[in-house]
């Protein structure tokens, strides 16, 4: 018989989903290769399939999406007892991905902004959605929405990583590969290179000897030529804090990394290690001046913890709201 697979879809965009369609023909080689008995997004399959399977009768489950609900926990936990390997896949499931970044902000505050404050409600009757009400019917309930945006592995053991924003199809195929031959890595591995991406950055050979930033700039505000240094014109480039295996395809499009992938294995929190990197380029003495230039980085949380708040040391030292 097939291996069985399921994946599942939490806190998440979707593009994630569209990755494993982005395997293009190669996944019929999948199809071919493993029986998958759980898809919502693609397969008419219900909770209660899942239930009725052996515990551990499922070769892998591969999970996206940050957890955010009870009830996207619930089904993270039962895969995890009906799965042999389970794999976070894409930045979400990883890190806590964009989803993560509303740790910035309380779970009321959320709900007021959604439901009551929008520009769009204006003229309306604001309502905020009850967990549960009563009809003459029955009691009907949606999912708790929690105070914190969670990683996966916050709430379940995971086995593996599969990084970015989405993964690559090369490291989504890598992954695949190795599953199916068993050459599969330490648990607890990321499934993608540890070097810094800054090693295999094309614009590498035009990096100045010495960066020294004077000014920071956004995109639109300067003009970067397809072989210069995104940094060295002042631009955020997460590269120096960002692990590879993306095909540096952003910088290929002439646009920074964003930091998808996540920190390299000798990081241990992604927006310190960049601050720290940025702080070693400030050609400038004069403090006054520094926080003149700090003060141009807009957003600098939302910017180095773009795709890994719930990850962080910020996040674990409880310096949130």
């Amino acid at each position: 018989m097939k291996p069985k697979v399921a994946f599942y879809w939490c806190s998440s965009c979707g593009g994630c989903e569209e990755a494993i369609i982005d395997l293009n023909e190669d996944i019929l080689k999948v199809v071919e290769a493993v029986d998958i008995v759980f898809w919502p997004v693609a397969m008419d399959t219900k909770y209660a399939d899942v239930e009725r399977l052996a515990d551990g009768e499922l070769a892998v489950a591969f999970i996206n999406g940050a957890v955010r609900m009870d009830e996207q926990e619930e089904i993270a936990k039962l895969l995890r007892r009906k799965a042999q390997v389970v794999i976070a896949v894409g930045s979400c499931a990883h890190m806590g991905g964009i989803p993560g970044l509303a740790n910035f902000f309380d779970r009321e505050s959320i709900l007021r902004r959604a439901y009551q404050e929008v520009p769009s409600l204006a003229d309306a009757q604001p309502v905020t959605p009850s967990e549960t009400t009563r009809t003459e019917h029955g009691t009907l309930t949606l999912p708790r929405f929690w105070e914190r945006v969670k990683r996966l592995g916050d709430v379940i053991d995971v086995d593996y990583f599969l990084p970015g924003c989405p993964p690559m199809p090369d490291t989504i195929r890598d992954a695949l590969a190795a599953l199916l031959s068993g050459k599969l890595p330490p648990k607890g591995s990321v499934l993608s290179p540890s070097k810094n991406l800054c090693h295999g950055c094309p614009r590498l050979p035009n990096k100045p000897e010495t960066l020294a930033i004077d000014r920071i700039r956004r995109i639109h505000e300067v003009e970067v030529g397809p072989d210069e240094c995104f940094l060295a014109k002042g631009v955020i480039c997460i590269g120096p804090a960002t692990r590879s295996g993306c095909g540096e395809r952003c910088l290929h499009a002439n646009m920074p990394c964003r930091g998808c992938y996540g920190p390299s294995d000798d990081k241990s929190d992604q927006g310190g290690a960049l601050l720290s990197s940025l702080a070693s380029m400030i050609d400038m003495k004069d403090a006054d001046k520094i926080d003149s230039l700090f003060k141009s980085f807009a957003d600098i949380p939302g910017t180095v913890y773009r795709f890994s708040l719930p990850a962080s040391l910020v996040q674990k030292g409880n310096l949130l709201p």
